[in-house]
């Protein structure tokens, strides 16, 4: 009977021990239990749509476009109102270069003429020093008459100025003749010079100053 109490008694303790194990194991199983929750409810959060995968509104997609064509026009806009500024500046600066070019044209558009006349000038100068230093004036209106007669010809070759021929007893033209006076006169049969008072001019075969002249007709 004692045996027997014996093994009752460890049979109780075999249970005790069993369920002690059991709740140990269910201890260690109730961590990963917990674990497997928190990862399934995290994939649940991350199966959820965040707004921005939420389907679009039209109207939003609408906006955005539209707003997308008021910028670009804008950029266009602005690139236009630059081009127009500097066309316009080129232009303002096209005009100041024409402008600084004709003053500049019209100032030195006598340069070849002078140069022309330079040395006759310079010719004139030395006839009326020579005729100063050695007192001979017939020296002087040789050289005088020389220089004349190069500025004339060098006016003429490189100028097309030609003097009107206006001496006495030429024919009147009244086309490059100006009568400061008409007289009578014998022995004549149509009008002619009868005094030449100014010289007249013609360039390049047009009038550019009428001779100044009295005029002879002839005597009914």
């Amino acid at each position: 009977m004692k045996k027997k109490k014996k093994n009752k008694k460890k049979g109780s303790e075999y249970m005790s021990e069993e369920k002690e194990l059991d709740k140990t194991e269910e201890k260690k199983v109730a961590p990963e239990e917990v674990e497997t929750k928190e990862t399934e409810a995290v994939e649940v959060e991350e199966n959820i749509p965040e707004e921005s995968e939420k389907e679009e509104d039209p109207k939003d997609a609408k906006i955005s476009e539209l707003e997308a064509k008021v910028k670009e026009l804008e950029e266009t806009i602005s690139k236009m109102k630059e081009d127009e500024l500097r066309r316009m500046a080129d232009t303002e600066n096209y005009k100041k270069r024409l402008r600084t070019e004709k003053e500049n044209a019209v100032k030195y558009a006598n340069e070849s003429l002078i140069s022309d006349l330079l040395e006759p000038l310079d010719n004139f100068a030395r006839a009326i020093e020579s005729a100063a230093q050695s007192q001979d004036f017939e020296a002087m209106k040789t050289g005088v008459v020389m220089v004349n007669d190069q500025l004339l010809q060098r006016l003429k070759t490189n100028w097309g100025l030609e003097m009107i021929d206006s001496k006495v007893g030429t024919p009147f033209d009244p086309n490059k003749m100006e009568a400061y006076g008409v007289q009578e006169k014998e022995g004549i049969t149509e009008e002619e010079v009868s005094m030449e008072c100014n010289k007249g001019w013609l360039l390049h075969g047009k009038v550019l100053r009428t001779a100044k002249v009295f005029v002879a007709k002839p005597k009914k």
